[in-house]
């Protein structure tokens, strides 16, 4: 790979990140607040590139057809007797696993992967344990109170549902199922990245919905129930909804919480 050649690549890589963060996709992967570190990262590597390519263009490679001893080495014959020099032939190239780097490229623009789902969520136990609390505040006025996924798991395990009462509440999640295939209301948050990314369920009982596959993305309204279930995965409590009414929406635009 040339210097030029690095120069596109780099210019491509700058390329995809600012199409990222300059639409919705980047929160597919980051927090919400990161954008403008994403553009400014965006820019620099399109900034890089492009002092890269515009200084190979005016000065050439001069520089990897000469060695230390001054000779220049362009043609063959010169060439030859460099490598012979130089022992054995070693030259200036550059690794060939550094196209290696179009490999990301290629994923932002071509295939763009999905926010995490109901595939991951049952990989990983519930992260309530992390999120323990003991100050919560009063709910909204309202009815139905729209609360988060977990908002309304930290009340209902660390306050007994004390704060959630009777009030009737609305969640908004994606469903995956618990080992025995019943339907799980999930939420995945964040503390910077899709990399440690962490899974917020709740179990629905009541008017649950039935059927409805993993992935699904459901508005659910209901009350607090004292039912739980230990999360298979690592053994943590899965607080339960009772569940009124339910149906199918659309993905939000910001999936995690």
């Amino acid at each position: 790979m040339n210097r030029q050649a690095q120069g596109v690549v780099m210019l491509l890589l700058g390329g995809a990140i600012l199409k990222a963060s300059l639409t919705d996709m980047y929160l597919r992967y980051v927090k919400a607040g990161l954008q403008p570190f994403l553009i400014g990262a965006g820019l620099l590597l399109v900034l890089a590139a492009i002092m890269t390519i515009w200084y190979d263009v005016r000065h050439g490679t001069t520089v990897d057809t000469e060695c230390a001893d001054g000779h220049d080495h362009a043609d063959d014959d010169h060439a030859d007797e460099h490598a012979g020099h130089s022992g054995g032939g070693h030259g200036h190239r550059e690794p060939r696993i550094g196209w290696l780097l179009i490999a990301p490229v290629l994923g932002l623009l071509l295939v763009a992967p999905p926010a995490l789902g109901s595939y991951a969520a049952g990989q990983a136990g519930t992260a309530l344990s992390s999120q323990r609390t003991s100050d919560f505040p009063p709910l909204p006025e309202g009815d139905p109170v729209r609360l988060s996924v977990l908002d309304y798991a930290t009340r209902a395990i660390f306050d007994n549902g004390t704060s959630l009462g009777e009030r009737t509440v609305q969640l908004t999640g994606f469903v995956s199922l618990d080992p025995d295939g019943k339907p799980l209301l999930t939420r995945m948050i964040l503390s910077c990245c899709a990399a440690d990314a962490r899974p917020i369920k709740v179990g629905l009982t009541g008017s649950a919905p039935e059927g409805a596959a993993p992935d699904t993305w459901l508005e659910v309204t209901g009350t607090y129930s004292t039912q739980t279930l230990a999360d298979p995965v690592n053994g943590e409590d899965i607080p339960f909804l009772n569940v009124a009414t339910w149906r199918p929406v659309a993905a939000p635009k910001e999936q995690y919480e």
